[in-house]
């Protein structure tokens, strides 16, 4: 058995799917989810974390989980972003490692496949999205904002904003919750030590519904939130245990 293989043959992967009114796209979704499950190399759980969905998302995401117990889902009181909805699956996460994939299925969880292929090596393997079936409006804009943010920076990442990313709990559990951090995620890993690989991954047309950003979001929030990265870099600390002691349970 090779080294991946039997790393995997110990550990576990939660999938993060943050949902935000994709009532149209959700059951094509668990199809394509299903396609992966069926193969996966590792015991995988898909955990739905609805960000306050005022359609029908909420009834069918009960429904899903209802009836197939790989899946589950938490519900956010109120819609506080993407990056919210991440971290709160990330603390409700329990695999070994965390993934993570919008519900929109313009990536495939088959992908998840190749990704896993390069663990334990890496800490963090992410996506970089191929042939994006984007407009142009939206190509522009994350060319614009994935370029400051790598002058500003420096972290390497080609492709910030890529909806497929596997990464070690331990290292998702340091993240801090900040506006903007789902943009960040390569950048937080580095600042802990961690290493992350990057490869081409698929990219579809959006399946139904509208996309969640606008331009100003697309392009002035990203802008921003890197001066806010800066800063929390600045200030960032780790630490390495050198030695412990626990007292025997009574």
């Amino acid at each position: 058995m090779s080294d991946n293989a039997s790393y995997l043959a110990t550990q576990s992967l939660t999938v993060l799917v943050p949902v935000y009114n994709e009532e149209e796209s959700l059951r094509q979704f668990v199809v394509e989810m299903n396609k992966y499950l069926e193969l996966a190399p590792v015991a995988t759980t898909v955990l739905f974390v609805n960000d306050g969905s005022t359609d029908g998302s909420l009834a069918i995401l009960r429904d899903i989980c209802r009836h197939d117990s790989r899946y589950e889902f938490v519900s956010l009181a109120q819609n506080r972003g993407l990056s919210t909805a991440i971290k709160a699956g990330i603390d409700h996460a329990r695999g070994t490692l965390v993934g993570y994939i919008d519900s929109d299925i313009q990536t495939t969880p088959l992908d998840f496949v190749e990704l896993l292929r390069f663990f334990p090596e890496y800490d963090m393997v992410t996506g970089i999205r191929a042939k994006r079936q984007d407009s142009a409006v939206k190509l522009l804009s994350s060319k614009i904002a994935n370029n400051f943010r790598r002058l500003m920076i420096n972290d390497g990442i080609v492709d910030t904003g890529c909806p497929l990313k596997i990464l070690k709990t331990e290292y998702a559990r340091r993240i801090p919750l900040f506006h903007g951090m789902h943009r960040f995620l390569g950048a937080l890993v580095q600042l802990q030590g961690g290493q992350v690989k990057q490869l081409p991954v698929r990219h579809f047309p959006r399946f139904a519904g509208t996309a969640k950003y606008n331009l100003w979001n697309r392009l002035w929030k990203p802008l921003v939130d890197t001066f806010g990265y800066r800063w929390i870099r600045s200030r960032w600390k780790n630490y390495e245990i050198g030695e412990k002691h626990h007292q025997s349970a009574a």
